[in-house]
């Protein structure tokens, strides 16, 4: 090497722009600054990165953090919310202690959530494993079959983790999966075990079992059956947290029975006023018990591998509106958004809001049907403002909502503009 060659590429004056001299005689290029720059920088936003996460293995939150940060995207459901943040914590402090704890065995506390769809258990899961900064991701029950039938293996469902954490797995092994729809894979008759083949039903539960618990799970790369000749992956579930969730409709007759509650659930109640039907549905979900879940249909060995039951309530008019509003991913605030990009700012009135929460209550949808009545609403708009400049407010009202008539557009003026044609005109 020549006295006046980088000392870290090697390469001589000729061949670079700029040689900084250095002490003993040693040189750098501005090319290797450059590099050297860039991978200070990179490590220092890795860094910054990692102190982001709520979760580190010297560190687990605790509940009441886990709550505050649930509070944020997922509006009530508060007992729900303490049950899932200290199994969550129980789960994760239970890794973290490693061998500690080698005289006595932590088991792994998976969780069950009951309640009617839309009312949050699978945005209580997602939202878990993002502030948490661990893998995720949610499988159908329905779609499961056992070993040997067409649909999905059970272990497809670590497929998916694993492919979620890019296959490291080591972070894949620490992840989170939800099994939805888990009430659909109940023993189809019952208390008698069937005589028929039920591959979607006590069969799937089988299968779940060992993975559910903990176990090292040999998985195909790409998915989709085994193959005696082809590499596998291997992957311990151990550490895995499973969260199962389902609507268990008319589990609630089971627990009336139990508990010997006066005026079943059903046709005697059909002059009953819907909030206070609900309202008792939701106090028998909170007494659901082991017993209850084995005679809806799951097998005691499922059961017992999912200790923490907890269950949502269904969302009345208000939660819908503080749903629509205050979460930081609230519906509103995300239209209002994708309007701001068009330079227009769009305003719900009070009364919109109150339209929208109650139209969703008449469809028995939960949240979910609040997307579909907001975009069903802005169709005419979204299709109009996008390369308009004299548009700069929109304000949706409630006959918006309920007579599905069109939203008010204003100019900087703040008068009305002219529409062109609507897109039923058009169809037309």
């Amino acid at each position: 090497m020549a006295p006046s060659d980088c000392s870290f590429c090697l390469r001589s004056e000729d061949e670079i722009e700029r040689l900084v001299a250095g002490p003993n005689g040693v040189f750098i290029c501005n090319e290797c600054i450059h590099l050297c720059a860039e991978i200070l920088i990179e490590e220092e936003a890795k860094a910054e990165q990692e102190s982001k996460r709520l979760l580190t293995f010297d560190r687990v939150p605790s509940p009441r953090e886990i709550v505050a940060r649930l509070d944020e995207y997922v509006v009530g459901q508060e007992h729900a919310k303490k049950v899932l943040s200290v199994a969550v914590y129980n789960h994760y402090k239970r890794i973290a202690s490693g061998q500690d704890n080698a005289d006595v065995e932590l088991q792994k506390s998976n969780i069950l959530l009951l309640g009617p769809t839309g009312c949050g258990k699978t945005l209580l899961a997602q939202t878990l494993a993002r502030i948490l900064d661990v893998p995720f991701t949610i499988a159908d029950a329905t779609s499961i079959t056992e070993a040997g039938y067409v649909g999905d293996d059970v272990e497809n469902i670590l497929v998916r983790l694993l492919q979620v954490a890019d296959w490291d797995t080591a972070r894949a092994a620490t992840g989170i999966i939800y099994i939805d729809e888990i009430d659909k894979i109940a023993r189809k008759s019952g208390d008698n075990p069937s005589i028929t083949r039920d591959v979607s039903g006590e069969g799937v539960q089988q299968g779940l079992l060992k993975i559910i618990e903990g176990t090292v799970a040999n998985i195909p790369p790409g998915g989709g059956r085994k193959h005696p000749q082809a590499e596998m992956v291997s992957l311990d579930t151990t550490h895995i947290l499973f969260i199962c969730g389902g609507a268990f409709n008319g589990i609630e007759e089971v627990i009336a029975r139990r508990v010997g509650a006066k005026g079943r659930l059903g046709f005697t109640q059909s002059a009953l006023a819907l909030p206070a039907l609900e309202k008792r549905r939701t106090q028998l979900l909170t007494q659901v018990t082991s017993e209850d879940l084995r005679q809806f249909g799951l097998i005691p060995e499922f059961i017992g591998r999912l200790p923490v039951i907890s269950s949502v309530h269904p969302l009345d008019k208000q939660a819908l509106i503080s749903i629509l509003t205050e979460p930081k991913n609230a519906i509103i605030r995300q239209f209002q958004r994708l309007f701001a990009l068009d330079g227009v700012e769009i305003h719900f009135t009070p009364e919109a809001l109150e339209v929208v929460a109650q139209e969703a209550m008449r469809q028995d949808t939960g949240a979910r049907g609040l997307r579909t009545i907001v975009e069903r609403t802005l169709l005419e708009a979204m299709y109009e403002i996008p390369g308009r400049q004299d548009i700069v407010r929109c304000v949706v009202n409630a006959d918006a909502i309920r007579h599905n008539a069109r939203p008010l557009l204003l100019n900087a003026q703040g008068n009305p503009v002219i529409w062109g044609q609507t897109l039923l005109a058009e169809s037309a």
